[in-house]
């Protein structure tokens, strides 16, 4: 990470949309130089409970209570007033500042949501007029470009279906290049639509860009796909485009059972299906298969399918290095989602890559329900080498705003890796 010394003379923020229409962060900072560098800040709908606590007005005439005013005022107050006036020789030292500042275990003094826009922007102050992902480097990391996990069909809390599963996601896995997995992802995208055009049934997006039609199994949504592969032209599974579900079971679990199509499972029964899935469709990834809770259940699922699949733990993992280093001491899933305002700072995000890699988990880096267009993630996945990114359909500007930043960085350094992480 680049070590140099930087003041601030602003730190400010803009309540803004994010792609819900809810309001979300912009935060500035301006650096001694002249230098101005921005964030804009993502929000969840799919949340674990011990995420990171976003700051909310609460105000039900306001945007329905989820405004963002005092979480910009904590921005332009307490923050600003600790940032400015001193040298800062690194980001964790800013983090480390804004983490002491805020003084809670959550970061709901303050907020989250104010904590991450800051570190985001520092984050670029520090790199200056490089490019971030050489910044953001750990030492001894090999950057990579990551294969594109695509949102092409929603449900769950992202679609206003009767499907209970969250995303299904097309990864070009067998592609050759960047560029080719996103044209991959385009066709697959595209002819999925037509399928679902033929059929009758609705292409409205959903809150990723996926489509979102009024299908209730599973198994249902993951035919179609197999056929939008094939239709495409390509292979499905992993010499070409396989699947990856993020059934999000958090969201369908209540009363001991999962709620799936009008059908209460047990734990056992979801294991059940999914090992079905598994060997009848080529599903590659399974994320949060079962609830944040279950741990019992996902140390089962792990034993069932860990040797097949990468169980990749969002709601359950919540980017928390305390919770990751007891995941893997249960050896619970194999792989971790990695969510920025999970956690609430850049450094804390990259010491929970840090114990993913020495545990050998693989990682994810994943973009939110509620985005704006900073690319931000695109850089950390090629940064930290993960060899994933999740950034949505290959549709709608703060979802291929990603994407397009990868392929930048491809363009640009074109002797980098492309593909999943060894």
């Amino acid at each position: 990470m680049a070590q140099q010394q930087l003041t601030f003379t602003e730190v400010s923020a803009l309540e803004i949309l994010d792609s819900r229409g809810n309001p979300t962060l912009q935060v500035t900072v301006t650096t001694g130089d002249g230098g101005r560098y921005r964030a804009g800040v993502p929000s969840g709908a799919s949340t674990g409970t011990r995420e990171a606590v976003e700051l909310r007005d609460g105000d039900p005439e306001r945007y329905g209570g989820k405004g963002v005013t005092k979480a910009a005022a904590a921005v332009d107050g307490e923050i600003a007033d600790a940032l400015r006036g001193q040298r800062w020789t690194s980001l964790p030292d800013v983090d480390a500042a804004l983490i002491d500042l805020d003084g809670t275990a959550t970061k709901s003094r303050l907020g989250a949501n104010a904590l991450v826009g800051v570190s985001m922007a520092v984050a670029r102050a520090f790199a200056g007029n490089g490019p971030l992902w050489q910044s953001l480097q750990p030492e001894g990391v090999l950057p990579r470009l990551p294969v594109p996990h695509f949102n092409v069909l929603n449900g769950g809390v992202h679609a206003p279906n009767d499907l209970d599963f969250q995303e299904f996601m097309i990864a070009p896995v067998g592609a050759p290049s960047l560029p080719e997995a996103l044209r991959a992802g385009a066709a697959v995208y595209a002819r999925l639509r037509a399928l679902l055009a033929a059929r009758g049934d609705a292409t409205g997006l959903g809150d990723e860009g996926g489509f979102a039609p009024n299908i209730a199994l599973p198994e249902d949504v993951l035919r179609l796909i197999v056929q939008a592969i094939t239709e495409a032209g390509y292979e499905p599974g992993r010499d070409g485009v396989a699947i990856a579900l993020d059934p999000a079971s958090s969201e369908f679990s209540r009363d001991g059972s999962y709620h799936v199509a009008g059908e209460a499972l047990s734990s056992d029964d979801m294991i059940a299906r999914y090992e079905q899935m598994v060997t009848d469709f080529p599903v590659w990834s399974l994320e949060d298969g079962l609830a944040e809770g279950d741990w019992d259940g996902w140390a089962k699922l792990t034993t069932r399918l860990g040797d097949r699949v990468q169980l990749v733990g969002d709601d359950i993992f919540v980017t928390n290095p305390a919770i990751i280093t007891a995941a893997v001491e249960r050896r619970i899933g194999n792989s971790c989602l990695i969510k920025l305002n999970q956690i609430g700072t850049v450094t804390e995000t990259l010491e929970a890559q840090r114990l993913c890699r020495d545990a050998g988990y693989t990682q994810m880096i994943s973009h939110r329900s509620g985005e704006t267009p900073d690319p931000f993630i695109a850089d950390l996945a090629v940064a930290t080498g993960t060899g994933q990114i999740k950034a949505g359909a290959p549709a709608r500007g703060e979802r291929v705003a990603k994407y397009n930043r990868l392929l930048e960085i491809s363009a640009a350094a074109p002797d980098l890796p492309f593909g999943l992480a060894d």
